[in-house]
């Protein structure tokens, strides 16, 4: 929630065989990755393994992150830092926008190469909305928030075009942002729709998760930080929304659900538990098989707090969950998970060719090799 002690939808389209064989690829390295102890080798002498790729920027926390193929992907975090590789990790550009270096931001969204939204958080005008379509030579700033109660947490985009970021409550309901020109201007929607948040609610700007769209029309949001963990749902680009409670621990500013994935507008998974480094969180991750309407919690759990997750492309079962003790893998929808690596790393992203990338804190990326 808000700052964590400092304190996605969807990707392009146009399948191609490369694309398709790819992300088979992945697939195959991940179920290596279930199956093969950490120290164990495959026939070949490799191990399926996060391949950590030097930033060049230990000093920065990343936890927005935007993976468009295996060769690029953007990275988004403190002291206003925004950076992008095109050569799979090889090297890194710092595209920040100028005049940012006392912002945080905490969500990045790709839609290519060269055209991204970056978000940054905080209270009243240090929550703003900047967009480049030169690949970060430039940047426009495209929202300032004027409202000293609102704190944006998340975006997410349905396409090229249409788009939401969401605030913690103002007024006792949490408020939407929304855009229908890809981020170069947005309109707070009505709040009508809105159920009334609890007591302490609020989302948590951890890995640019804590709103996520599935398909053309349907969105989600996560949230913690109350008496209850909860997961609200809109079938119709944020204007109205339904509220499911979910088993991930709450009663406690600390806890709540951190990260969402959808595969389809069904299909779901939602990580999070307490973000306190020492603090046990049972539970932590849960599934859905009715678009967020019931949660139901997963035989084999995470191994601690999980702040990002992902769904592998091409996959109705594999997924990946990722915070500051780990990485989990499931292989069945998130029935049961399994730790397959323990660096620290708080969001995580896949892309259509198979790239998985994950980021975090002292300037740490990495992209998933097998």
């Amino acid at each position: 929630m808000r700052r964590l002690g400092n304190t996605r939808g969807k990707r392009r389209t146009g399948l191609t065989s490369r694309t398709i064989a790819v992300g088979v690829a992945c697939a195959a390295v991940l179920a290596a990755l279930a199956a093969v102890p950490a120290e164990a080798h495959d026939p070949d002498g490799r191990t399926p393994h996060w391949e950590l790729k030097d930033s060049g920027t230990p000093e920065v926390r990343f936890r927005g992150l935007s993976a468009v193929s295996r060769d690029t992907a953007w990275l988004a975090g403190t002291q206003g830092t925004v950076l992008r590789t095109t050569d799979g990790g090889a090297s890194w550009r710092n595209v920040s926008p100028p005049g940012t270096a006392e912002l945080q931001f905490r969500d990045i969204e790709s839609f290519d190469a060269r055209r991204a939204v970056v978000l940054a958080i905080g209270e009243g005008e240090a929550s703003r909305v900047y967009r480049t379509d030169d690949g970060g030579a430039t940047w426009t700033e495209s929202f300032r928030n004027t409202d000293a109660k609102a704190f944006y947490d998340c975006l997410t985009f349905f396409d090229r075009s249409h788009g939401l970021a969401m605030s913690d409550p103002v007024d006792g309901k949490f408020r939407i942002l929304s855009t229908s020109d890809g981020g170069r201007s947005w309109k707070v929607l009505p709040n009508t729709g809105m159920p009334a948040a609890l007591d302490g609610e609020a989302g948590f700007a951890a890995s640019g998760q804590c709103l996520v769209s599935s398909g053309p029309r349907d969105v989600w949001l996560a949230t913690g930080g109350a008496a209850r963990a909860r997961v609200l749902h809109s079938a119709d680009r944020g204007l109205t929304w339904t509220a499911s409670d979910t088993p991930i621990p709450a009663g406690d500013p600390a806890k709540g659900v951190f990260a969402l994935a959808f595969r389809d507008r069904v299909h779901g998974l939602a990580v999070g538990g307490d973000y306190r480094p020492g603090q046990s969180s049972p539970q932590a991750a849960v599934r859905t098989g009715d678009g967020g309407a019931a949660w139901r919690p997963a035989a084999v759990p995470v191994n601690g707090y999980r702040s990002g997750v992902a769904w592998l492309p091409h996959s109705r079962t594999a997924a990946l969950a990722v915070g500051p003790t780990g990485t989990d893998l499931t292989r069945d929808g998130g029935r049961t998970w399994r730790t397959v690596d323990t660096g620290s790393y708080d969001t995580v992203d896949c892309s259509l060719d198979g790239g998985c990338w994950a980021a975090g804190e002292k300037g740490r990326v990495a992209r998933l090799e097998g």
